[in-house]
This record gives C-alpha cells, sequence and structure tokens, in this order.
C-alpha cells in the first residue's frame, strides 16, 4: 500500500471538522465505521487519525474513542501555520482589505541586509514597501525583499495585487515553507507616516524567510501590524518524549 493512501483520509476528515460537521467536543466516527466509509485497511485510518492529533485537531482517549478540538480561527486571527497572503487572509475573514504600494526599487543584498534577511551577500532583490487596509484604515506595513533573479519582470504594478497569484500561477512557482519570528518593537517614523497607530507607541512584528520548492530563499518580509487587531493562533501540540534526569 503506498504510504501516502492515508493522505485522502485524512484531508476528508479535515474539511469536515473545519466545516463544522463534526462539532467541537464530538467524537468523530468509530474507526470500525471509517474502514467501512473509506474502504482501506486499519492502519492506513490510524495513520489518518495520527496526523490529525500531530496537527492539533483532534484527540485520542483510549476506550472513549477520537474527540475533536478544533477551535475555528477567529475572524481577525492570521495563522502561524500557514502561508497565506494578505489578500487570502481577507478573503477568509471577510474583511475589505486595500494594498498600496509606497516604494518599490531595486537593491543588492550588502553584508548588514544579508544577515538580517538570509540571502547571500550580493544577491539582486526587489526592495518593496507596502501598505495594507482593513476597512479603509491602514493597519499593516511590510517591508519586503524578493529575489531578482525569481521573478525579473516583477513590477509595482503586480506588487499592489496578489504577489503569491502572480508567483504561483503566472510563474508557476510552489511556495513550500516559512520561517516567521515574532516580536514586538517600538514604532518607527515610517510606520507613524504610514499607518494609524492611535494610541499605540509599539507594533506586532512578523519577520519571515520563505522558500520556494527548490529550496530556494525568495523572499524575506517583515510584516508590522497594528496591535489592537493583531492575532495569531495556532494549534500546538506537545511532543511526548522521554525526558531523562
Amino acid at each position: 500500500m503506498p504510504a501516502q493512501k492515508y493522505l485522502p483520509i485524512y484531508q476528508a476528515l479535515k474539511s469536515r471538522i473545519e466545516s463544522g460537521q463534526y462539532p467541537v467536543g464530538q467524537l468523530l466516527p468509530s474507526e470500525n465505521t471509517l474502514l467501512g466509509e473509506f474502504g482501506c485497511s486499519r492502519n492506513t485510518v490510524r495513520r489518518a487519525i495520527a496526523g490529525l492529533v500531530r496537527d492539533g485537531y483532534v484527540q485520542t482517549s483510549q476506550g472513549r474513542g477520537v474527540c475533536n478540538i478544533y477551535q475555528p480561527l477567529e475572524p481577525s486571527s492570521y495563522s502561524m501555520g500557514t502561508i497565506e497572503s494578505f489578500a487570502e487572509t481577507s478573503r477568509r475573514t471577510g474583511q475589505h482589505s486595500t494594498t498600496r504600494v509606497v516604494h518599490f526599487s531595486l537593491c543588492a543584498a550588502d553584508p548588514a541586509l544579508a544577515r538580517r534577511t538570509g540571502f547571500a551577500p550580493g544577491t539582486e532583490l526587489f526592495y518593496l514597501q507596502r501598505v495594507h487596509l482593513v476597512e479603509g484604515v491602514p493597519r499593516i506595513l511590510n517591508h519586503s525583499y524578493f529575489r531578482r533573479d525569481c521573478m525579473p519582470d516583477f513590477t509595482a504594478d503586480r506588487a499592489a495585487g496578489s504577489i503569491y497569484r502572480y508567483l504561483e500561477e503566472e510563474l508557476g512557482m510552489t511556495i513550500v515553507t516559512s520561517k516567521r519570528t515574532v516580536t514586538v518593537e517600538h514604532a518607527d517614523e515610517l510606520d507613524r507616516t504610514w499607518l494609524d497607530l492611535g494610541d499605540y507607541d509599539c507594533l506586532a512584528v512578523v519577520s519571515s524567510q520563505t522558500y520556494n520548492s527548490d529550496g530556494v530563499l525568495f523572499e524575506y518580509t517583515q510584516s508590522r501590524h497594528y496591535p489592537g487587531i493583531f492575532r495569531f493562533q495556532e494549534n500546538a501540540v506537545r511532543s511526548h518524549r522521554e525526558h531523562r534526569g
């Protein structure tokens, strides 16, 4: 049996959980029921369930079954475990959003920029600053660097739309993974220029290094969020390891 045969079962159960077909706190169908539905081996069903446990969707209890513990993201929440564009987040949350490109230029990574972003010194980069407006109010300022050789025909007009859609649909890039760090920083002059911070003098800052399927770091973005609506939400699973000492 191919190792990936459990994936359609995992995806089907995950979709039902996310859509509310299995409400939070409810037990999933029994293992025997799932065996009959999917026509697979017991080991395949167990691998699918193990994937849901690993990703924080369900919890198993001996003698009781598999319980749904999934809580959907709140409307203003971002997910740390999903690579999602600003446009995709806006569609998911039902918020009206627009993007303004306030700076677009070419640069090369000097040693300081290379240390900060992870690009090799001398790498040619597009540098852009974008302001994201939520319901007409400027709430997020992005500083982004993209490898020029990954997207040589990139323009400011394309930057005002969905960059990931351009990369995936027009250039055929496969975006795979992103390393993220979340910090809290004092607002600087650019933040105060472009964002409506109200009484806040700090921001939540998410720094991301994003890689494609070739293992190439093609993007570094520092996303500076108005803290009044900033919320990242993720399911966390404890890793059970043998503790010594």
